[in-house]
């Protein structure tokens, strides 16, 4: 039986809007619906942003265990699943695979990738993370996770969750399993539109819990995405390396867990700061387009809500053009923290010598 794809229709014209159109299709409307102007003052006002994120996947039957008893901290935590029903102890994940036939799909049966190759076997499960920021209630949170759940997934992808308030943000884990429950030919693919559309409905569903809750493009806010390799670590290895002492997070042969890529990107932007001359980078010019459209929705957006009579959330929506934060490629994101970096490590230096007088 073929595959079936389950995804939502590409439409790169809507990454950038302001507001949902549901119907209407892209493009500025000649008037905003009142749910709109929601959307609009909740952006303006920085409401709290959701978060929806694929964390990665299973592709056997292994990594699919591993995920759920990491998930339920092998047994501490409690699993609920699709049929509402809650597991507990440590046999929970092995239960709940069990009970999923995972063991069935053939695709994790064909030979793994050698090191260095892409991994092409088809996924089993989805591993999804839903979250707040902190201060948010966690029962609240996994209220609304649930009906997000059964609204994408119910009777046709199992699924099981987690809610997790280790940390400061409480999220829930949420994971689905990819083959159709009746339609064995029928996979889940998660596209980027698709979690577009998930991160709306999630905040949604979060305001109807009481919480006050966005879900807009970050090119929109301005919000620069987080470095995959947290800076302070490669600092702290750059420093190590220097002394000739072993990094932070080497193992006990002394060989450094860290990336020697991004060791090696870091000296090169060192030696930039040192010699003034900063490399040219491909990706700022597609960066520096997508702010000017940004703040061309933005402009659009005033002079809509202008002519509807809205002058005060108007000006709110022009300041919000004339402030959003200029682009930063990673280099140049890494190059102003490590700048940062230095400039207080020098200060710190300075301070003691003087105390040391």
């Amino acid at each position: 039986m073929p595959k079936r794809v389950v995804a939502l229709p590409r439409s790169s014209d809507m990454e950038l809007d302001i507001v949902s159109y549901g119907r209407r299709g892209p493009g500025t409307p000649s008037a905003f619906n009142a749910e709109q102007v929601e959307q609009i003052q909740r952006t303006v006002n920085r409401t709290a942003e959701v978060m929806v994120k694929v964390s990665g996947g299973a592709r056997d039957v292994g990594a699919a265990r591993a995920h759920l008893r990491y998930i339920d901290r092998h047994g501490k935590l409690e699993i609920v699943t699709d049929e509402g029903v809650a597991l507990n102890g440590r046999g929970a994940a092995d239960r709940l695979v069990n009970d999923w036939q995972l063991d069935l799909d053939r695709s994790q049966y064909r030979p793994k990738p050698l090191p260095g190759e892409r991994d092409t076997r088809a996924k089993l499960v989805h591993n999804i993370v839903l979250s707040m920021p902190a201060g948010t209630p966690p029962q609240k949170v996994l209220a609304a996770a649930q009906a997000f759940a059964r609204e994408n997934f119910a009777l046709r992808y199992r699924y099981a969750m987690v809610l997790h308030t280790d940390q400061a943000h409480p999220h829930v884990h949420l994971a689905v399993k990819c083959v159709h429950e009746f339609e064995p030919g029928k996979r889940l693919y998660i596209r980027k539109e698709t979690l577009r559309v998930w991160r709306e409905q999630f905040a949604a569903l979060m305001r109807e819990q009481g919480v006050p809750a966005n879900a807009t493009p970050r090119q929109l806010r301005g919000a620069r995405r987080g470095l995959k390799d947290p800076i302070h670590h490669r600092l702290r290895d750059l420093q190590a390396a220097s002394r000739g002492s072993r990094p932070v997070g080497a193992d006990e042969s002394g060989r450094p867990k860290t990336s020697h890529f991004m060791l090696r990107r870091l000296m090169s932007i060192v030696k930039e700061l040192q010699t003034g001359q900063v490399a040219a980078e491909a990706g700022a010019a597609r960066l520096a387009a997508t702010r000017a459209q940004a703040v061309a929705g933005w402009q659009s957006t005033a002079e809509t809500l202008d002519r509807q009579g809205m002058d005060a959330l108007a000006r709110q929506v022009k300041h919000r053009a004339e402030t959003l934060p200029a682009p930063l490629t990673d280099r140049a994101l890494l190059r102003e923290r490590l700048r940062s970096r230095l400039e207080e490590q020098l200060r710190a230096r300075d301070l003691e010598r003087y105390r040391s007088r």
